[in-house]
Formats: C-alpha cells, structure tokens, sequence
C-alpha cells in the first residue's frame, strides 16, 4: 500500500510506569503482589455532568453496561487513597522529575506549575471513577532516522486497576496497581508509515529505559495509537502491550478504514438509506427454530432465551466481507452486539447455512420480508438483551452510510482490533480540588538533568568505542527491556569478560529461553549478575549460562543450580581430551593430528560444554594434538 497517497496519519501515546518508591498520591510500595491480606469491597459507579452540563459519550457508554465492581485491596499494597476513602496525598516529586527528564530530552516547554485534572473513567478500573492526571511539559520532539517527530504533551498520571475477571455483570479489580505511577508521551500525528510508528515507539522506549527509572515486564508498558486515513476517521487503538506488533496493529487498521469506505460506497451504490435501515423491527423467530438441528440454537432455546432476528436492508454480501485478517463486517457488528447488550455474539445470512442452521434460513428470510439483495442478522437470547442488541447492530449498519466511525479499539494479540467503547469527548476532564499544584523549582530541573537519557546514536558510539561492541550487538542492547542492567553489567565486567557475553545473556540468552516456553520473569537481575560473577571468576564456563538460568527459572538459586549440573566438580581437562583422542585413535591417525583439531573438539566438547570454558579445552587439545604429531 502507498500510505503516502492514502494520507496515513499515526500519533502515538506511550504509557509507561515508573520505577518510583511510592505510589503516585499516596506512599503505598507501587509493586504487584500475587498473595496477600486483602480486604473485598463493591461499588457501582455512574456519570455526572461537566460544568457546561453535558455528558461524556464514553461514561455513558460504561453505565449502560449496569456493571458491579468488586474490588480486593491487598492490605500491603494499597490503603484507604485506593478505596475513595481518604483524599489523595501529595504528588510525587520523584515522578514529577523523571518526566522533566523526558521533557529535557525532547527539549519540551516545561509548566511552571503542575496541576492535577481528574478524567472520567467509569469503567471499574478506578475506584473513583476518574484517574487523575499532570501536564509537566508541552511541545518538544524526537529525531528517528534523520525524521523530527513532534511531541505534543508529555503527562504524569495514575495507573489503574488490575482485571481478575468478570462474572456476567459483576467485575473482579485488584488495587496493587491503581496508583502506580505512568508517564504519557504523547506524538503528533507525524507518522507516515506502519514501520515508522514501530520505529518511534522504539525509540521513546529506549530513552525511557536510558533513564534507568521505568519498571519492565509484560504489563509495564503500553502504546495507544490514533489512525487516519484521507477519507477515513480518527480511531484510537488502546493497549498494545508488544512492540514487535505496532506495525501490523497500523496495517491493519488502514486495512479495516478502505474495506468500511467500500462497504459505503458500495450501499450508496445499491440505494439504501439510513431510515431505512433504522426503521427495521425485531422479529421473533423462535417458532421457527424451536426444532432446529443445530447445537448452539438447542442449548440457546433450552436455556429459556428465544431467536430473534432484524432484516438489513441491501446488506447482502457485505456481513461477510473480510475488513481484517479473520474478521469481517459481521464481526464489527456482533462486537457493537456483545457491549451494548452483552449477548454472546450474532449469527448473520452471509455465514449460513452454518452452526446447523440450514432449511430454516428461507423461512426465516420470508419472515422479514428479505428480497434478494437482503440480509439479516439473528440474535439468541431472552428478548429484553436482543432487543438491545439488534438496536446496536441496526445503529452500526446505518453508520456503515458514513464509512468509518470515531471510536476506541482494543488491540487483538495478531494485530487485528475490535470494539471497545465509543470515543471520548472534552466533558470528561475537570480540575482535581483535592491536590495542591506543584511548583516547578530548579532543584527538580537539576535533579532531572542528572537522569536525562542520552541520545541513542551517542550511546550506540560509546558502545563501539570504549566497550568494542559490534555496532548490530549495541543497537540490539539499547532496544532490549533489560537495558539498564546490560549497561551497568558491562561496564562492571569491563576488562573481566568480553562485552558480547554480557549482551548475549541479557539479551537474546533471555530472549531464547521466552522462545522455549520458559518463565523468563522469574529471571531477576541479581541471579543474572550472580552467573556473569561465576563466569568472570572462571567457576564456570560461559556456555553453561542458559543451562543455569533455566534452573533459576524453575526454582533454584544459581549455587544450586551449580550443582544440580554438576558443574561445581573439578574436571582434568586433558584426562578427557586423552580419552577422547585414545577412543578415536586410528580416524585421528589417517586425518593427521594437525587436520583432527576441530573434529577432536567436537568430542571433547560433547562432554563438557558448559562444564568447562571453551577456549580451556582448545588450548588443551591443541596442546596434547601437537604431542602425538611431534612422537
């Protein structure tokens, strides 16, 4: 596709916790915790008006849903700040500081004073129903291969709750994580390609972890993203977790935009009209199912829900029309369903006959009234939850006229999105009554210079030149989570291991381990340090090291480890490399001593890789080698 002609326009927010001592309104540790104290609460949460009386859209949306939140607050974690009990605290200053760091990087306008506004949230995830949010710094920008990206705003804001799960109407939060401090970078819309969105975000990540004061793991960060296209619409994308699929979320979303724009050309085409389609009534079909063959119907209609379907005018062929990898228009449709009325899904005439449903598919369509060009779609449910759910897909079809509607989507693990809630509107920020504004002193702007990351391009440098890094293995190292402790690792082993084992571990050991299914998170930084001690001191070989931090991910202490390999046991190298060349005496005899070198240490090493050095056993084989060819 050429995204330059089709006008692509990408900005980017990156949401990223901060390694802080407290919580960002209350003094609470800002960590997970699995097992706990805890105490249970439950609260239903509802909009109220802005000061100009109006709404917004997207609180509204959540209250509908009529949901009841059930909040575990781990005694250690959380206290009366997390409930809505007791007015927030202070802002914390350290926060503040690592976002004037940021701002000093992108060479942002910098507030004078900081405020707390408060944002409606009424999704559960706040207790609240807001999550309160700082401006520290305006404009600024980021240079990506040779590219000035803009920085519009650079925010301090709270994190929130964590999801348990949900049972129907009753949702389960944890409050370990509400309060744990955020930075929000958000991009201009500059971006002019999926690639370049990738590259971007990699690159503010990568400043990020240069100031050595951001969390890491799965969780920690996340990337939202607004995407346009010239004739398309804003839609905002909430929750990529993974860098590796920036690029493929984009794609897809300008994907999903032509497909809606062909959809509306293509019904401007066949004639209908909104009215039309909003003027359509909710049939019941249950007679006509009652003695149906298919399963799902069966277990719907045992149930005590009944079939009711809804005629869509000239839709024909278009449910079925693919807008992303694995998910067609219908989806789009059955998504709008399941929210606004919480059905598990639609059936629509496209896919049928299908799920069983085959000879009552004409009477069905005779019901309706559907003529040839028509389709309908059928909803198995008790009757109050599918007419509200026939309401939302009628609505959705009728704004297919347009072609692409502003909403909020959520980002699929393959890249693809679906529904989440309609875009949010100016009435849902308002200022925060309860926190005192900050002051921005140049006490907190000298704090902040001494944490200011240093441009990539000039680490990347230092990298080559001082620690004689491959320049792929440093751009490889400033791009991995574990920056921080790579950098520190090397420059601690600097002169005592070469500084391509230390990235090696850190980074693609690691990423390696991921691969074959193992808990890398288990993996803290002290055992990585403790292996790379071991290595450096020459207790153990460096090809031992993932055998090692597997076992550390399983449980064991490195020492443990140690032994539970068999790696703590003195070995007589050259007793082995003996035994090796006496087993392959005579093959050794026809190569020659001289040509058997790499065929010797491929025997030896079978035996002890991991168990001793490498160049150990290469020194020793060449030694007893040039034995026998001098007899």
């Amino acid at each position: 596709m050429n995204y330059e002609e089709l006008g692509l326009r990408v900005g980017l927010e990156i949401h990223q916790q901060l390694d802080t001592e407290r919580k960002l309104f209350c003094h609470c540790k800002p960590d997970l915790v699995e097992e706990d104290e805890e105490d249970v609460f439950q609260r239903r949460l509802r909009p109220v008006r802005s000061e100009l009386g109006e709404v917004d859209i997207a609180a509204l949306f959540e209250w509908k849903k009529g949901r009841t939140y059930i909040y575990h607050a781990p005694r250690s974690r959380s206290c009366l700040v997390e409930a809505d009990e007791e007015p927030p605290h202070e802002a914390d200053r350290e926060s503040i500081i690592i976002a004037l760091a940021m701002a000093k990087a992108f060479n942002s306008k910098i507030v004078d004073e900081v405020h707390v506004m408060r944002k409606m949230v009424i999704d559960g995830s706040n207790t609240s129903g807001f999550q309160r949010t700082m401006l520290v710094a305006l404009e600024g920008s980021v240079n990506v291969d040779g590219k000035e990206i803009g920085i519009e705003t650079i925010c301090v804001e709270e994190d929130a709750a964590r999801k348990l799960k949900e049972e129907g109407k009753f949702v389960h939060f944890k409050l370990d994580r509400l309060g744990i401090p955020l930075i929000e970078i958000a991009t201009a819309p500059d971006i002019r390609s999926p690639q370049e969105a990738k590259r971007v975000a990699l690159r503010i990540g990568q400043m990020l972890r240069l100031t050595r004061k951001v969390k890491r793991g799965i969780g920690t960060i996340r990337q939202d993203l607004n995407v346009s296209i010239e004739g398309g619409a804003k839609t905002e994308i909430k929750g990529v977790q993974k860098l590796e699929i920036i690029d493929k979320v984009v794609e897809y979303e300008v994907i999903r935009q032509l497909k809606l724009l062909e959809i509306r050309d293509e019904l401007k085409k066949r004639g209908v009209t909104k009215e039309e389609i909003l003027s359509q009534l909710m049939t019941d079909v249950t007679d006509i199912l009652k003695d149906s063959k298919s399963k799902i119907v069966k277990r719907a209609l045992k149930s005590g829900a009944g079939a009711f379907a809804i005629k869509l005018p000239k839709f024909k062929g278009l449910l079925g029309k693919e807008v992303q990898p694995g998910r067609r228009f219908g989806t789009e449709l059955a998504d709008y369903a399941r929210f606004w009325a919480g059905v598990g899904g639609i059936i629509h005439s496209d896919e049928l006959p299908k799920y069983g449903i085959t000879e009552e598919v004409e009477e069905i369509k005779e019901r309706l009234g559907c003529e040839e060009q028509d389709a309908f779609v059928l909803v198995l449910a008790p009757g109050p939850e599918a007419r509200e759910a026939l309401k939302a897909v009628k609505e959705r079809a009728a704004v297919a006229l347009e072609g692409v509607p502003e909403e909020t989507r959520a980002a699929n693990p393959d890249g693809t999105t679906r529904f989440l809630r309609p875009r949010p509107g100016a009435a849902r920020m308002y200022p925060e009554t309860d926190v005192p504004p900050i002051t921005i002193t140049e006490d907190m702007l000298k704090k902040a210079e001494a944490i200011k990351p240093k441009n990539p391009a000039e680490l990347i440098k230092e990298l080559m030149t001082i620690y004689k890094l491959p320049k792929d293995m440093a751009e490889k190292m400033i791009s991995s989570v574990r920056f921080d402790l790579a950098y520190r690792l090397v420059k601690k082993y600097h002169g005592k291991l070469h500084s391509t084992i230390v990235v090696r571990t850190v980074v693609d050991t690691l990423k390696e381990l991921e691969r074959e299914g193992i808990e890398v998170e288990r993996i803290k930084d002290e055992h990585i340090e403790e292996v790379l001690d071991k290595v450096a001191e020459g207790k153990v070989a460096k090809e031992a090291i993932p055998d090692i931090l597997k076992k550390v991910a399983e449980g064991s202490t490195v020492e443990k480890a140690i032994k539970e390999l068999g790696l703590d046991k003195e070995i007589d190298v050259e007793k082995v490399v003996r035994e090796v060349i006496e087993k392959y005496k005579d093959e050794i005899e026809k190569r020659g001593a001289q040509r058997s070198f790499g065929f010797v240490m491929g025997k030896v090493m079978a035996e002890l890789r991991g168990k001793v050095d490498g160049k150990v056993v290469a020194q020793t084989v060449k030694k007893v080698l040039e034995e026998m060819e001098n007899r």
